[in-house]
This record gives C-alpha cells, sequence and structure tokens, in this order.
C-alpha cells in the first residue's frame, strides 16, 4: 500500500522546487499539477509546455505516472522536464498516492 505522507515528503524535495499542487497557484519552472489525474498532458492553461508533451496523447493516470516518473525523458521523448526520475517503484507510487490526495 502506497504510504501518502512518504509521497509528500518526495515531493518536497523533488518536485516543489519546480511544481505546485494547490487550486488556484500559480506556474514555476513546471506547470501547476492542481487537477493532474485525467488531464491530457500539454493542456494546463497558462503554461508554455514542450511540443513534445501537447502532441503525447497522454491522459494522465497511474499507470502513466508511474511509467513518466522512472525516466521522464525517455517516456515522453523531448520533454523540457528535466528531472531525472525515480528509479525505485515504491517511491514513485508513494509519489503518486500523494499527487492524487493533493491534487485533486
Amino acid at each position: 500500500m502506497a504510504d501518502v505522507a512518504a509521497g509528500a515528503k518526495i515531493f518536497k524535495t523533488k518536485c516543489a522546487q519546480c511544481h505546485t499542487v494547490e487550486a488556484g497557484a500559480g506556474h514555476k519552472q513546471g506547470p501547476n499539477l492542481h487537477g493532474l489525474i485525467g488531464r491530457v498532458a500539454g493542456t494546463t492553461p497558462g503554461f508554455s509546455y514542450s511540443a513534445a508533451n501537447k502532441s503525447s496523447g497522454i491522459t494522465w493516470n497511474e499507470d502513466h505516472l508511474f511509467k513518466y516518473l522512472k525516466n521522464p525523458k525517455k517516456y515522453i521523448k523531448g520533454t523540457k522536464m528535466i528531472f531525472a526520475g525515480l528509479k525505485k517503484a515504491d517511491d514513485r507510487n508513494n509519489l503518486i498516492a500523494y499527487l492524487k490526495e493533493s491534487t485533486a
């Protein structure tokens, strides 16, 4: 079972520098992630996405996030996201659990 609190710590140390999750919060280097689950990649209003993200055809769900967060540049070739990825499956599952809760 995924650990939301552990996911929150991962978000704070690995993601919060570039992303926000709160409704109405602005974009940083990366887009605000509020409403992430079920959203089509590259469609957050007001954020300048790469052509790769906009044309990926991905609708974000747990499966896509699990694969993407392992190695973003490999999953969406040409993405602007500079994050190297989370190699440990438990870390990805915990982060996804946090994102599901915090971006809803």
